[in-house]
């Protein structure tokens, strides 16, 4: 769970994705697939989503997603740790 006034924000690097969708089976309402290639993701998802997101993340067999924290304002932006290792610790 985000603490309280931080948001979400995912970025997903589409030259480094390979359409795998591991993301649209883990986090549908956030990421999804259109034809075989084309994905198209929520860049600023609700705080219910990011277990699931974050879980997505790591699930990336080529790491393309990326997610960051932010408290709203632009120049406080706060990358998180790694997806892989914030979803194993449950943070």
């Amino acid at each position: 769970m985000l603490k309280e006034n931080m948001q979400m924000r995912v970025v997903v690097d589409l030259n480094r994705c390979q359409g795998y969708a591991q993301c649209c089976f883990l986090a549908p309402e956030a990421f999804k697939l259109i034809g075989e290639e084309a994905l198209i993701y929520n860049s600023g998802p609700d705080d219910e989503q990011s277990e699931k997101i974050l879980r997505a993340a790591a699930a990336c067999p080529v790491q393309a997603i990326f997610v960051e924290r932010t408290n709203g304002h632009k120049d406080e932006l706060k990358k998180s740790m790694p997806a892989q290792e914030e979803a194993y610790h449950g943070k």
